[in-house]
């Protein structure tokens, strides 16, 4: 089977939304303008998409209290560097600096406005 999609409750996801279309590259694939405010929102394969969405009857979890490795959401990075600098400039807020894994691959945490966290890889080898 095809995965389609992975759905996070969000608080505000409006501006979510917009901010991850702006600053991480996605597309909105479709989105609705009343509540709970749902984006489907695909990465620039156009294969990957999560759902973002607001949703009052369920709790929103406390994203800012997880630990990274306990949640996160991982985008391959182009340069490093330069994307820690934009998102940071963006509001984004670094709580990793780039690690190097034995095997060669290049990581880095961070959260996003509303306290999500975002992994940024640069594999070594890619895996996908």
């Amino acid at each position: 089977m095809k995965i389609e999609h992975v759905a996070f409750n969000v608080p505000d996801p409006l501006a979510m939304g917009r901010w991850y279309v702006e600053h991480l590259g996605m597309q909105v694939k479709r989105r609705t303008v009343d509540p709970p405010y749902a984006h489907f929102l695909a990465d620039d394969s156009g294969t990957v998409m999560i759902e973002i969405y607001g949703n009052d009857d369920a709790p929103v979890p406390d994203y800012a209290a997880l630990h990274p490795m306990s949640l996160h959401l991982a985008f391959v990075a182009k340069d490093m560097t330069l994307d820690i600098k934009r998102l940071t400039t963006a509001g984004a807020e670094l709580i990793l600096a780039p690690q190097t894994a034995p095997n060669g691959d290049v990581h880095a945490m961070l959260r996003d406005p509303w306290g999500f966290v975002i992994q940024l890889v640069a594999r070594a080898k890619p895996m996908v």
